[in-house]
Parts: structure tokens; C-alpha cells; sequence
């Protein structure tokens, strides 16, 4: 959800707002090479569920070096939803999803700060953002990549 993060990796994306996606659960389950857990916006078919978040307008141009970034086709996948802003429009977008997943990971801190300075900029409601800065995170051993994470935001 990061705006600088994104347009580190695809300096066109423009967020277009906060949008609903319901039946899907925020889960951080998503096996990634670096041991952590990374997001996955879960299919849990309850009605109850609803990840919050920003869509994102990206180029066709940009899209594959996004799909290299996110790691497509190597434990995300992805697939066309239906979002809801907040007027009820429900607008086709395209989301990436795990395909390999452990519930038993975590994110790195800096992973899950990555979120949170997302859910934050999309101004996501406060009970959500609150139930994102409750996720329990795990320090990286790999304090370069730790401080090169947080230095996006400097």
C-alpha cells in the first residue's frame, strides 16, 4: 500500500482511493524467500471479511517489472476481483495472491512498517490500521536490508 515503496519499483503508479475487497482476509502467510511472511489478501469466501486498501493504477509498460518485484509466478500468482470504494461502486481490479503459504510466518518489522505507512497514507479506518500495527513482526537478521527498507521512507 506504500506510495513511495510502489513508485520505487513503478514510478507511474497513481492511487486511485480506498477500496473494499471483501471474502478476503489481510493475512501475512505468504512464503517468501527470505523466511518471512509477506501479505496475501486471502479468499475466505466470509462475508464478514473485507481486506481494506488502495487501488492503483499502473501502466501496461510497468506491470512487468512490478510482476518481477512481487515475485509472479513464483508463490503469487494473480486474479481479477471486484473492489468497492466507498460509494458502493464496485470496480474489476487485479490483485496478486499466495500460492505457497505457512501460517506460522511473520513479517520483518520493516515489512509489515512498509503496511503500515500504506494504511496510513490510504487512510484506512482506524480500527483496521489498528489490527495492522497489532500483526506480530520478526527483527531481520540482515540489518542492511533492514535499513535500506526503512531508508524509503527518509
Amino acid at each position: 500500500m506504500s506510495l513511495a515503496r510502489l513508485r520505487g519499483r513503478v514510478p507511474g503508479a497513481e492511487r486511485l482511493g480506498v477500496f473494499n475487497l471483501e471474502q478476503h482476509d489481510l493475512r501475512f502467510h505468504k512464503i517468501s524467500n527470505d523466511g518471512s511472511g509477506k501479505c496475501d489478501a486471502f479468499h475466505t469466501e466470509n462475508p464478514t471479511d473485507s481486506v481494506i486498501g488502495a487501488l492503483f493504477e499502473i501502466s501496461r509498460r510497468e506491470k512487468p517489472v512490478l510482476d518481477e518485484a512481487e515475485g509472479l509466478g513464483y508463490g503469487y500468482e494473480e486474479k481479477i476481483v471486484k473492489v468497492q470504494n466507498d460509494a458502493g461502486e464496485l470496480i474489476e481490479a487485479v490483485t496478486y495472491y499466495a500460492t505457497r503459504i505457512d501460517p506460522s510466518l511473520k513479517p520483518y518489522s520493516w515489512y509489515l512498517n512498509h503496511v503500515i505507512v500504506g494504511a496510513k497514507e490510504t487512510n484506512v479506518p482506524e480500527q483496521y490500521l489498528k489490527d495492522i500495527q497489532s500483526t506480530e513482526s520478526i527483527e531481520d537478521m540482515d540489518t542492511k536490508r533492514d535499513a535500506e527498507q526503512r531508508a524509503i521512507y527518509s
